[in-house]
């Protein structure tokens, strides 16, 4: 039987080698206000699918581009969940900041994860027991325990405006925090707390193909992943969570953060 994390590596990897490919000559078509899809998308999830479907051609398939109606995606057991491009805004404008996340879980249960940037060559993977890394080194997440020290990213949805409650988070944080960054791509975001680039990062509504792999990331290299105070716990299918360097960073930021709506998470 092929090994689940090799091929999610390899899939993850070839997914990036094809946004490379499609670099500057990728018609755009619009998904939404301020929200983009290429023809990039579409052949990346492609040849990922292709790679994990043929080697576990039982699984199940959830991928960003692959609709309500993919027949793949429906049973239950195992799935791989998929974003093909993370960071397509930052992809149509060339800015450096975009990724391939692929993950494999049985129910809620995260089983493999990679994240792969083909900007900078690195391929961050996280098995479940077998710790995470970078390029095949071990990494583990940073020691920051203080608000005050870290370094924490920020994300906001879509479509934003100025009384919307991911600005009131950003709000609330930013006296706190030493500095905070804004990426563009949630999976990269969690790949760089996992080897202590970045020290915390939170989201309150996200899709689960945006965070599979990176919270098996955080988890594998020492971090912790929380929900919000008053909310209920987070799960693939509606993630809303807290993730930090270390506990005590966690519950800092789970404090300054206004507690989640009960009704809505």
């Amino acid at each position: 039987m092929p090994d689940p994390l090799e091929v999610c590596e390899a899939a993850a990897r070839a997914g990036g080698r094809v946004l490379l490919e499609w670099v500057g000559r990728a018609a755009v078509t619009s998904k939404g206000p301020r929200d983009l899809v290429t023809e990039a998308d579409l052949a990346a999830q492609a040849e990922i699918r292709r790679i994990v479907l043929g080697a576990f051609p039982d699984h199940g398939f959830v991928g960003e581009e692959s609709g309500p109606g993919d027949p793949a995606a429906l049973g239950g057991g195992p799935r791989w969940i998929v974003d093909p491009l993370d960071g397509t805004t930052n992809y149509v404008k060339g800015y450096p900041a975009w990724c391939t996340s692929v993950a494999l879980a049985e129910g809620e249960r995260l089983l493999a994860g990679a994240i792969f940037d083909p900007v900078r060559d690195e391929c961050f993977t996280a098995g479940r027991g077998a710790g995470a890394r970078l390029d095949g080194t071990p990494i583990r997440v940073g020691a920051t325990e203080r608000l005050d020290d870290a370094l924490v990213a920020v994300s906001f949805p879509a479509q934003v405006d100025a009384g919307a409650p991911a600005v009131r988070d950003f709000l609330a944080v930013l006296p706190h925090a030493l500095a905070m960054r804004r990426s563009g791509s949630t999976a990269l975001n969690l790949a760089a707390i996992a080897s202590g680039r970045l020290d915390a990062f939170w989201v309150r509504r996200i899709h689960p193909w945006d965070v599979a792999a990176g919270l098996l990331l955080v988890e594998e290299a020492g971090g912790v992943v929380r929900p919000f105070a008053g909310g209920p716990p987070s799960t693939l299918e509606r993630p809303s969570f807290i993730a930090a360097a270390t506990p005590r960073l966690a519950e800092t930021l789970a404090a300054v953060l206004p507690p989640a709506d009960p009704a809505t998470g």
